[in-house]
Formats: structure tokens, C-alpha cells, sequence
């Protein structure tokens, strides 16, 4: 009997080797197709709130790695060999340097909803073709405003970059820090139309409007401290942000609003580029495309990590139809008298660019010297 019984045991478990030798390779070939897509991205782009449903119908697994800065980005891009990076997330005004330096691959024009486009000037956007080719397609946007906390500012006085000289606020005004959407602000504030675009004496006055300032400023922050400092009330208003970072403070009930004033806002937008040299490149399309339909949109709009704008019909439409609620707050709602579109149609918004008549090392150099002073 027990020699039977271990007879038994040995023939269960060759039928169990064999039931699971049959199956190996079927779940090897499962595995073998998952494909890992390199991502270099601002924080929050390869989080499951964002590609989870692309991963599963796709069989995808994302590799973020992320980055704070445009030039952040190119150096991580310069440190690694050739298609290192399946896709790149860039800031707008950094897509021409990445064209510059061979960094990734033309895209075809057809294989993008250009048509759905909400503002026809994002079809041409600039420094995202080149000789007729394309090269980036833009996926989301924000404005750049006053951020400030409701409670020490009044809305009447956040209409003005001047409630940023306010003397209760004296050591709590932060900085996020990164000198081009800061000192393009302070530079719409002094009247530039074109913020970016300004002569040496113009140039001269900007720097003079900021040292005026630095008094008022307690710290400069990265993207969690930005976030936290104003969270806690350690800060009361912060330049050079937007409701990229207030509205998601605004989802957890604190007081805190972003607003374009009466002298302008300025656009950061965000773009998708194929890495040069990438082993995946329908792939990488694909997730281009992704982020482009509607839903991919309303992913966008939501992200938890930091909204952003739909620009896209369809992904607006969207929007509402799925989250009325976000939709009204960010005035992506046809009549808003915040509605992106209109904002940038009656002129208050421009784009976020790299200096034109300086460089943008002189930029850079004079924010260093602005902060250790």
C-alpha cells in the first residue's frame, strides 16, 4: 500500500512536470512579447494614471525616467548612447535643440490628428517642423500665471504680477526654479508684448525689476517643494507657475488659485518626440497616437501629477462628458471667461520661448546670480 501510494505521488508529479511543460511556452511567449518602452518625461508621465490602459492593451511595460528642465533633458539625452529614450516628453521651445543635435526622428504628418487640433496655430506649432518636416507633435498645454494662496491675496490683487511686491508676503514668496518661466513673467509685467524677444536695454529693466524683488522671495523650490511650500502656507504666492501645480492642491481642498493677469500669461506646452535610434518605433508612434485620442486626452487633462489643457476637440469633448466637474474649473468649457482658447485668441498669452536676443546662457547665468543674492 505505501509503496503504491509513493508510486502514486512520482505519477502525479510527472503528470505535473508535463501539464507544466506544456504550458512554459505559451506563458514564455506571454512574457517574451511584453516590450519595455524608455520614457524620459517631467514627472508623472509614466505613471499608471497615464499609460496603464495603453500598457495592458498593448502588452507594454514603460521605463520612466524623468527629469525637472529643459536642460536637464539634454544632458541626460547627451550622457546616453543612441536610442537610450523610445520616446521624449519636451518642452516646446526645446524641441529645436533636440532636432539640432540629431536627438530624434521625423515624424509623418498624416499619422497625427492635426485636424482635431482646437486653435490652428498648434498645427504649425513653432520649432516643431522644420524645412516641412515634423518632428514633435504637441500633446497638452497650461498657462502660467499668479499662483497664490486665497487666503493672503485677494483675487483683485492677484490680477496684477505686482501683489508679488506685497509687503505682508515679505519672505513668502517662492520661486519655482527655472529662469524662463519666471523671468518671462517679470517681463511681461515691465510690458513686453513678446517676452522672450526683448532688446538689451528691455533685457537690462527685467533684471532690474527682479533684483527689486528679491527681497520679497523665501525660497526656490523644485517641483515637491513648490507643491509642499505652498501646501503648508511656507509660501503665499510662487512666480513662474500656473495651475499645473494649484490645481492639484485645489483637488485636495487647499486654498490655493492660479490666475492669468491683466499683463498676460505664458504657455508652457509639452510635446512627444521618437528617440533617435529607437528599436520600437511603431510602438512609440502608437503611444503618440494614444495620447492624442480622446481618451488619451482626458488621461492628460487629469493627470494626477499636474493638469494640463485638452487640445484637441475631441479630447475636450470628452473631458466634460467624463469629468464636468475638472472641465468647469479649468474653463475647458465652450463660454468660460477663463476658456484657453479665448484667452490666447484676445492676445493675453504667449508662448514660452528660449531667449531670442540674448542667450540663453546669459539668461541662466543672471538667474544664478539672482538666487545667491
Amino acid at each position: 500500500m505505501e509503496h503504491g501510494m509513493k508510486a502514486s505521488r512520482r505519477s502525479v508529479l510527472k503528470l505535473g512536470l508535463a501539464a507544466s511543460a506544456l504550458s512554459m511556452p505559451y506563458i514564455n511567449r506571454a512574457w517574451a512579447q511584453t516590450v519595455e518602452l524608455n520614457m524620459l518625461a517631467w514627472y508623472g508621465h509614466g505613471e499608471p494614471d497615464m499609460v496603464a490602459e495603453f500598457e495592458q492593451a498593448n502588452n507594454v511595460k514603460f521605463k520612466p525616467k524623468y527629469y525637472a528642465g529643459g536642460d536637464n533633458m539634454l544632458a541626460l539625452i547627451a550622457q546616453s548612447p543612441p536610442g537610450t529614450y523610445d520616446v521624449i516628453l519636451s518642452d516646446a521651445e526645446f524641441v529645436q535643440q533636440l532636432n539640432e543635435a540629431d536627438y530624434i526622428d521625423e515624424l509623418n504628418p498624416a499619422d497625427y490628428p492635426f485636424d482635431d487640433f482646437l486653435y490652428d496655430e498648434w498645427k504649425q506649432f513653432p520649432g516643431h517642423w522644420r524645412d516641412g518636416k515634423l518632428y514633435s507633435a504637441m500633446v497638452r498645454c497650461g498657462h502660467l500665471g499668479v499662483s497664490y494662496n486665497t487666503k493672503a491675496i485677494s483675487a483683485e490683487e492677484a490680477a496684477s504680477y505686482k501683489c508679488f511686491w506685497k509687503p505682508e508676503i515679505k519672505g513668502k514668496l517662492g520661486h519655482f526654479d527655472w529662469h524662463l518661466p519666471n523671468l518671462g513673467q517679470l517681463s511681461l509685467y515691465n510690458g513686453n508684448a513678446q517676452p522672450f524677444d526683448i532688446d538689451a536695454e528691455a533685457w537690462a529693466k527685467v533684471q532690474e525689476t527682479a533684483t527689486s524683488l528679491r527681497e520679497q522671495v523665501g525660497g526656490f523650490f523644485d517641483y515637491g517643494g513648490t507643491f509642499n511650500s505652498l501646501k503648508n502656507g511656507e509660501m503665499l504666492a510662487m512666480a513662474g507657475i500656473g495651475d499645473w501645480i494649484t490645481g492639484v492642491l485645489q483637488r485636495d481642498g487647499a486654498d490655493v488659485a492660479s490666475i492669468v493677469p491683466q499683463e498676460g500669461g505664458i504657455q508652457w506646452t509639452e510635446s512627444w518626440s521618437i528617440g533617435k535610434g529607437t528599436k520600437q518605433p511603431e510602438l512609440a508612434k502608437k503611444f503618440v497616437q494614444y495620447m492624442l485620442s480622446p481618451e488619451g486626452q482626458v488621461h492628460s487633462a487629469r493627470m494626477a501629477a499636474y493638469p494640463a489643457f485638452a487640445i484637441t476637440r475631441s479630447g475636450r469633448a470628452l473631458l466634460n462628458e467624463k469629468d464636468p466637474k475638472e472641465a468647469q474649473r479649468t474653463g475647458q468649457v465652450d463660454g468660460a471667461v477663463n476658456d484657453p482658447i479665448v484667452l490666447i485668441k484676445e492676445g493675453r498669452i504667449k508662448y514660452r520661448g528660449l531667449p531670442i536676443q540674448q542667450s540663453l546662457e546669459e539668461w541662466n547665468d543672471f538667474w544664478s546670480e539672482y538666487k545667491g543674492a
